[in-house]
């Protein structure tokens, strides 16, 4: 049970992340995605801001820590272009056309069930059904 604590909290606190920085509302997101029209750069800032903090410390804790705290078993995972497949291709591509219709992705809508925001729910049941038609598949 102690395991889960903080993953919760990391949860929680990237949740509140997203509120205070608007990501959590989708007209921002949308506008993010409106390059020919009237373009709203601040998505932009909210990734440069994580990467900023995010990245640095990944690559000293990958160098200092043999393995993820809550993931000893796998370690930390590798990318190759060997797992670049039709199946990321067109998941990355459903996940796009998805992102620019509505304007949520999955972080985001979760935090907005919070606000108790009828769309986001919307978005969650249906998000949640593609993954148990995938897994089922």
């Amino acid at each position: 049970m102690k395991n889960i604590a903080i993953p919760v909290f990391v949860g929680i606190l990237f949740g509140i992340g997203l509120t205070i920085s608007g990501m959590t509302n989708p007209s921002k997101v949308i506008g993010f995605l409106n390059i020919f029209g009237k373009w709203d750069p601040s998505l932009i800032f909210v990734m440069g801001g994580a990467i900023l903090i995010s990245l640095p410390t990944f690559l000293l804790l990958q160098k200092k820590i043999p393995y993820p705290f809550f993931n000893k078993e796998e370690g930390f995972q590798k990318i190759s272009f060997k797992s670049i497949d039709s199946s990321l291709i067109i998941g990355s591509g459903l996940f796009g056309i998805g992102w620019g219709m509505v304007g949520f992705c999955p972080g985001p809508s979760i935090a907005s069930l919070s606000m108790l925001n009828e769309n986001a729910l919307i978005f969650f049941v249906a998000m949640s059904l593609g993954m148990v038609i995938k897994k089922i598949i």
